[in-house]
């Protein structure tokens, strides 16, 4: 007993109150020891004399013992309790590979290590050294290579060169901080936070966390990571990390930052959630950072599983509340109404066009599989104010998909989906797929002719009058630089103008040729019926009528001139 009487107080308090049984063998039990039995029996070395050494693994447990024994130096000059208090400001605070290592040591006596601010002081240390440039602490940096001196100068055959090494990399203590506790990692990345620490890197710091430690998000795009830069890992082990836990507390410390890569993240982190099922708030919050950001998505990244008991392929309710908030994020958009979104003088036209291009990709992927209902396809296309589509094709194609893949659909239901689509916007080789498409309802197809007509001509008249304009005086042009553009804007348009110019043309000609013919024809009816009558005396009295026609000039000039134009007009039948 005297040993531990003599350096710890609290084994000196439990040895009086013992005094007061009679017992001849008194047990007691240290409840909550820091360290276990390994910390114990150090703390028993220590008092019986035996060199106890302090390292960056064990000052912890052994601080904190020293603590619950109430190992002061009123029980003894130089009592643990003061030694691991310098060791630990001379030792640890000062080194960041030493720093790391003991806060990594301090997850199983969490409590105890708040209490002596152990965490604490860990914690603005390491802070402090992530915005100071690490050459100037002379810390072994493992990703500089072995050849340096712990100056960071570059050592050639062991001898000091001089020269540093200096690098601009920001990311050299990502690696290890990812070896805390989801705890600790938490604490550590809100006091950066506080010092100032780029919003930037502690993004890159928490992706490159959860990266680790859930090997999900590396089979999807943007989840591959590179090799990390290491301090101190290469002596430390992982921690132990429940998924749930981790994605629930790092939501909270996401920056507000936009990015591809960020949002390809955030979206790896959001199929990872439903996957685990963490609670609405976390799941919320991930959405509305997507949603913000949904120009920035890719397809793949968007295609989302249906982790429910729906027959469902992917999960496009998930993928309606994306658009939901990324619509609800524009300030000049208050409604879902077509007239609350102008895409020529809207500054955010650039993000609809493309949120309105990816949102078509998805409902064409989706389209095909055939457990999807109508409802579903047509609330994701109308989740999307109509105005924002300047051209309805990808709708169109969507359509087509969903008919090929649910033919067993009634012509009811087909008009109600097709209603989503405005025909007035689709383009040239839309209508014209369109307009021989099999699967769209009959009164669809005469509605899509019908505007194409109408394009037709608007098209037709607005390439007339340019031609007109260009042909005329220049002091009469009046032509102004809006309407030519919006003529050349029509692209495919005037190729067909002009072949139906040419066709219209040649149409006339055939009209007029035939109209020609006709009156020629009728004048042929009339002179064969007078033909028809003379028949038969000018057969019988052949001489006698030679006779009279020769005496009667007119009668003969007549009879000529109907042989000559009956004979004409057999040619021209012959040549039409």
């Amino acid at each position: 007993q005297f040993p531990l009487i003599s350096k710890c107080g609290k084994i000196v308090h439990i040895i009086e109150a013992s005094q007061s049984t009679s017992d001849m063998i008194f047990t007691t039990v240290l409840e909550e020891f820091p360290g276990g039995a390994d910390a114990f029996l150090m703390i028993v070395n220590f008092c019986y004399g035996i060199r106890v050494e302090l390292t960056p693994r064990n000052i912890v447990m052994l601080y904190c013992a020293a603590d619950y024994l109430d190992m002061t130096d009123s029980y003894g000059d130089e009592n643990l309790l003061s030694k691991a208090e310098t060791f630990f400001h001379k030792h640890i605070l000062r080194h960041w590979k030493n720093c790391i290592v003991a806060l990594q040591s301090c997850e199983p006596v969490i409590t105890r290590a708040d209490k002596l601010r152990i965490i604490s002081r860990c914690i603005n240390a390491l802070c402090v050294m992530v915005c100071t440039d690490p050459s100037l602490f002379g810390w072994p940096m493992k990703m500089y290579g072995s050849l340096q001196s712990p100056g960071g100068s570059i050592l050639w055959n062991g001898i000091n060169t001089g020269a540093k090494i200096h690098s601009a990399e920001s990311d050299w203590w990502f690696e290890d901080i990812s070896y805390l506790c989801v705890e600790l990692f938490e604490r550590l990345i809100r006091e950066m936070q506080v010092k100032g620490i780029q919003p930037e890197n502690l993004a890159s710091a928490i992706m490159h966390y959860c990266k680790k430690y859930i090997p999900g998000l590396g089979r999807w795009p943007g989840g591959q990571t590179g090799t990390g830069r290491s301090v101190a890992s290469f002596s430390m082990t992982p921690a132990v990390v429940d998924q749930r836990v981790l994605l629930e507390s790092v939501v909270k410390l996401l920056p507000d930052k936009k990015g591809k890569s960020f949002c390809r993240f955030l979206l790896g982190l959001l199929r990872v959630a439903l996957i685990l099922g963490v609670n609405h708030t976390c799941q919320s919050s991930l959405e509305w950072r997507i949603g913000i950001q949904l120009e920035l998505a890719t397809l793949d990244s968007l295609l989302i599983p249906s982790y429910s008991d729906s027959d469902i392929l992917y999960n496009t309710e998930c993928v309606e509340r994306l658009i939901h908030h990324f619509v609800s994020s524009d300030p000049s958009v208050t409604t879902r109404s077509s007239s609350s979104l102008d895409l020529e003088t809207s500054p955010s036209s650039g993000r609809w066009k493309r949120v309105a291009k990816l949102v078509d990709s998805y409902i064409q992927e989706v389209a095909s599989d055939v457990n999807l209902k109508p409802r579903h396809l047509r609330s994701l296309a109308e989740s999307l104010p109509e105005s924002s589509r300047s051209l309805h094709d990808g709708l169109y194609r969507a359509l087509d998909i969903f008919f090929k893949a649910h033919h067993w659909l009634s012509d009811n239901e087909r008009e109600q989906l097709c209603s989503i689509i405005d025909f007035q916007k689709l383009s040239i080789d839309a209508c014209a797929h369109a307009s021989q498409n099999e699967r769209l309802p009959l009164r669809v197809i005469l509605q899509i002719l019908f505007f194409e007509q109408m394009q037709l001509r608007t098209a037709l008249a607005g390439y007339l009058h340019v031609l007109d304009a260009e042909s005329g005086p220049a002091a009469t042009v009046t032509v102004s630089n809006e309407s030519a553009s919006q003529v050349v804007q029509r692209g495919g348009w005037v190729n067909v103008v002009r072949e139906n110019r040419v066709l219209k043309v040649d149409l006339e000609r055939m009209r007029s040729r035939v109209g020609e013919l006709e009156h020629e024809f009728s004048k042929i009816k009339e002179d064969m019926k007078k033909m028809s009558k003379s028949s038969i005396p000018i057969i019988s009295t052949h001489k006698r009528t030679a006779d009279s026609t020769s005496g009667t000039p007119q009668a003969s000039a007549e009879h000529a001139q109907s042989s000559s134009r009956l004979s004409q007009h057999r040619k021209s039948f012959s040549l039409f």
